[in-house]
């Protein structure tokens, strides 16, 4: 069976008990996970053969991050081993009026450390039916941003569909290249991307008032795309937002349902469970109106879940989809 392919840095997740505060915690609670990585795992809790490829030292943390993988059914053969560090986030979920916080210690880590030559990715392309990366991973260092182009480029030889979410994170950037010198040419060989106004505007130096007219100018510049997405949120506090989505299907945008979600568990990956559910739907032959209620469904549940991947299963996404068993006590 074929894979889909992720490439990007899995770190280790340090969540305070509950709600309490950085300043107030005696433990932590740990979890392994990554924003390419999340997407895999939701795709293997599909049914979807998934395969995770990146950068792990070679001591305990790096073996506990391959094992999380291998729990969520994630193929962990392409996975390669270093003499680094595994990164490290910390998270404080807020509640009410007081926004959630995450502090990065990621500096250094295996995966940034990552070049080309490390993998074989054609060997690897044999076997795929997508690849997916975000602009995270050419963020962290020019050793993975080259090793991205090159998986790139050997996805788009081998015939192989190609995701990327934008994901423009400014601080990120701190090895002396700016998105613009990176993101542009990997961006161009892409079938389907993720991404709002502001993304493109700092990653293309596309600009416009809206969307709609973002993405035409989008796809005009780079013909290879089919499809532009982008979830909206709207924070009414930590604890209740409400989501939609849109999708740009290269002749105009459709929108999905607005979900209103009162009391989130947990945010953390909600885009991940998104782009995990567009590819989904793409694999299944979806219609872009039934893939884009799915994936915007996919998000919306995953605000139910502890930790960082998606783990509801695809019935109770189309069940949502359909409005049914909603808050129900199934038996």
């Amino acid at each position: 069976m074929k894979n889909v392919i992720s490439l990007g840095d899995v770190m280790m997740r340090l969540s305070t008990p509950g709600h309490a505060r950085f300043i107030q915690s005696e433990s932590f609670q740990v979890r392994y996970a990554g924003s390419e990585a999340n997407v895999a795992a939701a795709l293997a809790g599909w049914g979807i053969s998934s395969a995770h490829v990146t950068r792990f030292p070679e001591n305990d943390f790096g073996r506990a991050a391959t094992e999380a993988l291998r729990r969520y059914g994630v193929n962990t053969s392409h996975i390669i081993y270093g003499p680094e560090r595994l990164g490290v986030y910390f998270l404080e979920n807020g509640a009410m009026q007081r926004a959630s916080r995450i502090v990065y210690d990621r500096y250094d880590s295996a995966f940034s450390f990552i070049k080309p030559g490390m993998l074989d990715w054609d060997a690897i392309m044999q076997n795929a039916s997508w690849f997916h990366w975000s602009g995270i991973t050419p963020a962290l260092s020019q050793g993975a941003a080259d090793v991205c182009r090159q998986a790139i480029e050997s996805a788009r030889k081998h015939n192989v569909p190609v995701s990327g979410d934008i994901n423009y994170r400014r601080n990120l950037w701190q090895y002396g290249k700016q998105p613009n010198e990176i993101m542009p040419a990997l961006i161009s060989l892409c079938d389907l991307i993720v991404g709002d106004v502001p993304d493109f505007e700092n990653c293309l130096g596309i600009s416009g008032n809206d969307f709609e007219s973002v993405c035409k100018a989008v796809i005009k510049a780079n013909p290879a795309i089919k499809r532009i997405a982008a979830t909206t949120r709207e924070s009414i506090s930590s604890s209740h937002n409400k989501i939609s989505a849109s999708l740009f299907t290269g002749k105009s945008v459709i929108q999905s349902k607005t979900y209103n979600l009162t009391h989130i568990v947990d945010r953390v990956g909600a885009g991940d469970a998104f782009m995990a559910g567009l590819i989904y739907g793409w694999l299944q032959s979806k219609p872009d109106a039934d893939a884009l209620e799915f994936a915007t469904a996919s998000c919306a549940l995953k605000h139910t879940i502890e930790g960082d991947v998606n783990l509801c299963s695809v019935e109770e996404i189309e069940a949502l989809v359909r409005d049914e068993n909603i808050g129900k006590l199934l038996r």
